[in-house]
Formats: C-alpha cells, structure tokens, sequence
C-alpha cells in the first residue's frame, strides 16, 4: 500500500536499515508494506513493519532488495524522512565494511563510533534553504550504542565498541595506497554509505547506532604481490562476490544481533536534539 505520512498500522518508533545483504527482516506474511512517498522522491524499497523482539519496526534495505542501487546513488533523505513520517525516532543500521586496521579483522562486529567523511557530491542536508549547523562531535547516540555494546557482549563473536569508519564514495573499491593512507588517517574501518545517512537522520532529530560486519581486509592490508618463478603472483583483492559470500554466511548472526539491540532500546528512549526541534518539524512539514 501507499502512504503519503502516517497511515493505520504503519506506525513504528524503531526504525532498522539493511546495509548490504540484509534484503529481508521479517518472515514472509508476518509484516505489512508501505510505499511511502516523499518530497524527495522514491525510497530505495518499500518500507516493511513488523514485530521484532516484541517491538514495532520499520524495516528498509538502502540498497533496494535485489541490490540494484550503487551506493553513491541512494536517496539517503527520501529514506530518512520515510522513517520519520512513520513515527521512527530510533534507528539501527546495518553495514558491511572493510577492515583498515590489524585490530578489525574480517568476522569482527564493530559498534561505529567515528566517522571520517570522504564522499562528495551528494545530498547530505536536508536545510537547503536556511542555515543549520547540525552539532555533529558524536555521530552515534550515546544511549544506542550503550545498548548495542551490550547486546553484542552476548555473542560469541569477534567484537569492537569503537571503530572509526572511513566512508568513501564508491562504487569502486580503495587502490592499495589510498588505503594505507585512509589507516594512517585514523581509519579502522571503511564503507560507503554511513554518510550522509547519520546526519540526514540527526537532523529530522532521529538517534542512529551502527553495527558493522567486516567482512574482509580491504586492498590496504592484503598481502603484496609477490614474485613467482617467471610471473607474479598477486593477492586476492577485496571483491562484491567476496563480500556478499562473507555477508551471507554471517546473515543469522547479523539478524540476532540487530534483534538483542532493539530489544535492549528503552520504551522511553527518547533521541538527542542536534538541531532545534522547530527546524527538524519544518523538514518534515514539507508534502510530497
């Protein structure tokens, strides 16, 4: 069905966002779908709401669910302000990322702490009209990721409660140097969709928590090439096939570990205001 804002049933105040691999949230019959138009044009999928660890979520995929959008090319603003519309002050997202550092090997579980902005060209305020500063120090809601760390801590799985994430615009991999460049810049890890997708949702006054899978050692960590006899012998770089195996075989994981933290999200959780709240209200005012 369609929704222009708020409709019956779709109402949620937790919002997931399936980064590469997480097509799907829900049991098939289990979630209601809404296409939900906005100012900014079409989301990348429709938006599904279900129940998830006995709570309402809103559930979309940024890449759309057959992967068909680059990732320089999601309308991260028509996604966010879907969510809003429908009630979401909480969101958690998913993504798959490359590890920049010996410390974030692939199979690690990262709660994103830092960002590092290496994108350009897209959309990534909704104030276009009028001067926001958003106040951006800590991109991750502080109360989140609390509750992302300890529902990790759960898992027996390889973990990191902080990480600086290196977003790049895509859609090619790192050349090896630009990743040694983007390591010795600070950089654990590196992906190219957390922004502007954190900020976007900041200043419609959502909170966001992040949980990265790394899913293989970027083109900065892998081997050199080395010389064999006659020819040579190079490393296998990180490739789209590589990540969606990886992705896939850690998909039940990924899945539970998303449900431990809406859970563990407070009933009176309520997010930061990084903008006024009369300017966050005024984004959301606007009719398709």
């Amino acid at each position: 069905m369609t929704a222009n804002g708020p409709v019956d049933g779709a109402r949620a105040s937790i919002g997931v966002i399936g980064g590469s691999g997480l097509y799907e949230l829900f049991e098939a019959g289990t979630a209601d779908e809404f296409d939900v138009e906005t100012p900014f044009g079409a989301t990348s999928s429709p938006i599904s709401i279900g129940t998830m660890a006995g709570r309402r979520v809103a559930f979309l995929t940024r890449h759309g669910r057959a992967h068909s959008v680059a990732p320089h090319r999601i309308n991260h603003r028509a996604n966010l302000w879907a969510l809003r519309s429908l009630g979401v002050r909480a969101v958690v997202s998913s993504s798959a990322v490359g590890g920049l550092h010996p410390d974030y090997a692939p199979g690690t579980f990262v709660v994103t702490d830092q960002l590092i902005d290496r994108t350009w060209g897209r959309a990534d305020t909704f104030f276009e009209d009028e001067v926001q500063h958003l106040s951006f120090a800590d991109p991750f809601d502080p109360v989140l990721r609390s509750v992302a760390i300890r529902a990790i801590a759960e898992l027996d799985v390889p973990r990191r409660t902080t990480g600086t994430c290196v977003v790049i615009q895509g859609p090619r991999f790192s050349t090896r140097a630009e990743s040694v460049w983007l390591r010795n810049a600070g950089g654990h890890t590196i992906n190219m969709t957390m922004t502007p997708e954190v900020p976007l949702a900041a200043e419609l006054g959502i909170g966001t928590v992040n949980l990265s899978f790394v899913t293989d050692a970027d083109a900065g960590l892998a081997p050199e090439p080395t010389e064999v006899g006659d020819g040579v012998e190079t490393s296998e770089p990180v490739t789209h096939g590589m990540v969606m195996e990886r992705l896939a075989q850690a998909n039940q994981v990924i899945v539970r570990a998303i449900g431990a933290i809406v859970a563990g999200i407070p009933d009176d959780y309520t997010p930061r205001g990084l903008v006024p709240a009369a300017a966050s209200a005024s984004i959301l005012a606007v009719r398709p």
